[in-house]
Parts: structure tokens; C-alpha cells; sequence
């Protein structure tokens, strides 16, 4: 049975009178990685600060390894890492002297020279901070992050600002600290990261978790789509019937497009469809629901449904 690393209970903080969590409970079990996604505003880093210890909830109940954040953050800061979107870096110090201050600092014994070559910086150690490119500063950011590999690590929008390479090599350095069993909370705008990544995610809006579990859970409740151009010669009443929803506007200028609950079926009645009339399909596509299509989805109803208490995370974050 998995530890949960992480466990927050009606958890609820508001500023004045304004309520920004409301009644938040999940769990993010050891060895995972949970992602929070989210609109702008939606409650993430309200959510996020909490769990750091960094402001207290107005009720509920937050624990993290077992301890209040809030009120035994010296007890945890030995346990744990953080990254934040933006540090404050002593910009005349080189990046060996910010590592070696973050070490006098930590209790956590680190050799931090695989690190920095993993993460592309060891060629970058005696040039200062403030001459470091953007990416190359959160990439140290990272490094520093997880000196001493902690047992729990928050990531907040880790890779905002690297290039596609810096990206996987920061990827592939979060999957090796995975595998030594470093439980992470990670919150990103980059869906990708999160579909790579996550083990299970919640996606966040106007205070509510709208979508929450697995990658698998979550995609199985979108439906795939099946889309093309109706081909010149082609009756739109010849048209197969589908076990999906045909969108009739579409069709009304010229596209089919089915969104279905089985892709299989609805894609060998296309086939069937096409060899009986010798018809090409232009511009054809079929393709299983994506996280993309789940988060635009979020992001454009009106409203956000809330789950289960044991899955509902409500945050209006008001940075």
C-alpha cells in the first residue's frame, strides 16, 4: 500500500474576506510525481505556498512527511526542496560560490558536480549568476533545488524558459531522481511535461479541481475525434452511421467530424465507408482525446464540476 507523502484535509485560506481555497482534501502518495495544472488564477500557487509552509491555511489541515508545514518548517527544510518560479540569486557570485552557499546552508550532504554536468552547467561554474542566461539560471535553480536529494520536492513551472534541449535534459534528470524515490509536487503550463511525466494530475479552475487522477483516467473520459473533408462527389446522407456525435455545423461546410466514445468502431466504419465509394479523405485525422484537448476543455466551460471530497481541490489564487 502507498504512503502518502502529502495529505491535506478541508483545507481552506482565504485573504479578508475573500476565499481562495475552498475545502481542498487529496493525497500525493511516496515515490510519485502529482502535477496541479491549471488556469491563470486558478488557485495553484495559493494551494502551492500552503504546502511550503510559506503561509498558513485559515482551516483545514495540511501535512507534509508527517508534519504541519507551517508550524514545523525547521523540521522539514532538512526533508525537503524547493523550486520556486523565480529565486533570488546573488547576482556577483559565481555559480560554484551560489552552490557552495546553498550547502553551508543545507543539512543535507550533496556532491552537486553531477548535477551541474547533468544539467549542462559544470562548463559554467566560474561565471557569474547575472551573465547566466535565463534557462541556465533555472537550470541552477533546479540544481540547487535538490542538493542532497530530499525526500519531497516542489517544482513550480520548472522549465519555463529552456529550449527543447534543456528541457529534456531536465526531464530525464527529474525521471533519475523519480527512480530513487523522490515524491514531487509539480506544477507546470507546459501540458507536455505533464502528460510525460505525472503520475496522476488535477487540473484546476475558479476554485475547483474540474479533472483529477491518472493520465489514463483522465483521457478515458474525453472522446476521440475522427475528422476530414468531405470529398467532392460525396453525399453527406451516404455517410456511415457512427457510434460518436457528428457534428452537423461542420457538416454544413464541408468537414465531418465525429467525436466518439469508440475510435475503433467508428474508424472501421470510416475504412468501410471510403473503400465502398473509392473516395479519398482529405485531411483526414483520428486521434484518442489529448491532455491539450482536456485542459481547453477546462478552461472554456463556464463552470468547473467539482469531484469527490477525497479529489476536490477549490483555489481562486489571487496572484
Amino acid at each position: 500500500m502507498q504512503k502518502p507523502v502529502i495529505e491535506v484535509n478541508g483545507l481552506k485560506c482565504s485573504y479578508g474576506s475573500f476565499e481562495a481555497v475552498r475545502g481542498v482534501d487529496f493525497e500525493v502518495n511516496e515515490g510519485e510525481l502529482f502535477a496541479l495544472l491549471g488556469t491563470n488564477g486558478a488557485g495553484k500557487t495559493t494551494t502551492l505556498e500552503t504546502l511550503e509552509g510559506h503561509r498558513r491555511p485559515t482551516e483545514g489541515s495540511v501535512r507534509v512527511l508527517g508534519m504541519d508545514p507551517s508550524t514545523q518548517r525547521k523540521q522539514l527544510r532538512s526533508r525537503t526542496g524547493i523550486m520556486l518560479q523565480e529565486s533570488g540569486f546573488a547576482g556577483d557570485l559565481t555559480v560554484a560560490e551560489t552552490v557552495d552557499l546553498w550547502q553551508a546552508m543545507s543539512s543535507r550532504p550533496s556532491d552537486p558536480a553531477e548535477s551541474l554536468e547533468r544539467l549542462e552547467l559544470a562548463h559554467r561554474r566560474d561565471v557569474r549568476v547575472k551573465q547566466l542566461s535565463g534557462g541556465e539560471r533555472r537550470r541552477l535553480d533546479l540544481v540547487l533545488a535538490t542538493l542532497g536529494r530530499p525526500s519531497m520536492l516542489f517544482l513550480d513551472e520548472p522549465t519555463t524558459g529552456l529550449d527543447p534541449e534543456s528541457r529534456k535534459a531536465a526531464w530525464e534528470f527529474i525521471r533519475e531522481l523519480l527512480n530513487e524515490g523522490v515524491t514531487m509536487l509539480l506544477t507546470t503550463h507546459y501540458l507536455d511535461e505533464a502528460e510525460s511525466l505525472a503520475h496522476r494530475l488535477a487540473i484546476m479552475k475558479e476554485g475547483r479541481i474540474a479533472v483529477a487522477g491518472s493520465l489514463v483516467d483522465v483521457l478515458s473520459k474525453e472522446r476521440a475525434q475522427i475528422g476530414f473533408d468531405l470529398p467532392l462527389g460525396a453525399q453527406a446522407v451516404d455517410l456511415p452511421e457512427f457510434v460518436g456525435e457528428l457534428d452537423r455545423d461542420k457538416l454544413a461546410a464541408g468537414r465531418v467530424q465525429v467525436q466518439t466514445p469508440n475510435l475503433e468502431r467508428d474508424l472501421h466504419a470510416v475504412m468501410q465507408w471510403q473503400s465502398a465509394h473509392q473516395l479519398p479523405l482529405p485531411r483526414f485525422r483520428a486521434q484518442h482525446a489529448s491532455l491539450d484537448d482536456v485542459f481547453h476543455g477546462v478552461a472554456d466551460s463556464s463552470r468547473a464540476e467539482p469531484l469527490t471530497s477525497a479529489e476536490t481541490l477549490a483555489a481562486n489564487d489571487s496572484k
